[in-house]
């Protein structure tokens, strides 16, 4: 399996994560950005019409990032409903493993994210619930889609705590968390 190595450009969000998820969105200045990137503070706006900008993209690409996969791992399942639903916690957790600065950025600056951007990451939000949602009435039929949807969202709060409650290697972590959402799922 080949990877492919990141774009300037992505780059520049993941280093923009860390940032924000340690100082604040408005705890980090232009020039702050410039030089963890290596470059002037005017430079990333080569990259960037502004900082808003740049927190616009990162949360609104991670929100579709979650849902393509969570998509993909749901057609790779085909009709097992408990086998999509297996896909998507692992998705989920192997998100929250390895995207913690994102879930601090997303959680504490959510407010700094300009009204469009807002709109469309609530809307891709919406899609990856209710993604989950549908396996679990699959496998429920008696569960209501407000019920569904619910449990969707505290098995998130469960995985997304993962910043803050990680506090072991991640393989143990991944175990862990994989077993509670389960369990908390009902499987």
């Amino acid at each position: 399996m080949t990877s492919v190595a990141p774009t300037r450009r992505e780059q520049i969000l993941a280093t923009a994560a860390d940032l924000f998820a340690a100082r604040g969105f408005h705890g980090v200045s232009v020039a702050d950005l410039g030089a963890a990137c290596g470059i002037s503070g005017p430079a990333l706006y080569k990259h960037f019409a502004s900082k808003d900008a740049m927190l616009a993209e990162m949360l609104v690409s991670i929100s579709e990032r979650l849902l393509d996969v969570g998509r993909e791992r749901v057609a790779a399942a085909g009709g097992d409903a408990g086998a999509a639903l297996r896909a998507l916690v692992d998705w989920h957790v192997d998100f929250a493993l390895s995207q913690r600065s994102l879930i601090v950025v997303q959680d504490r600056d959510w407010e700094s994210l300009p009204a469009d951007a807002r709109e469309r990451v609530r809307t891709l939000q919406r899609a990856y619930v209710d993604l989950w949602a549908g396996r679990l009435r699959s496998l429920s039929p008696d569960l209501t889609l407000a019920a569904a949807r619910a449990r969707a969202h505290a098995v998130f709060g469960l995985i997304n705590s993962t910043p803050h409650s990680g506090r072991l290697p991640d393989e143990e972590m991944r175990a862990m968390l994989t077993g509670m959402a389960l369990g908390a799922l009902g499987r």
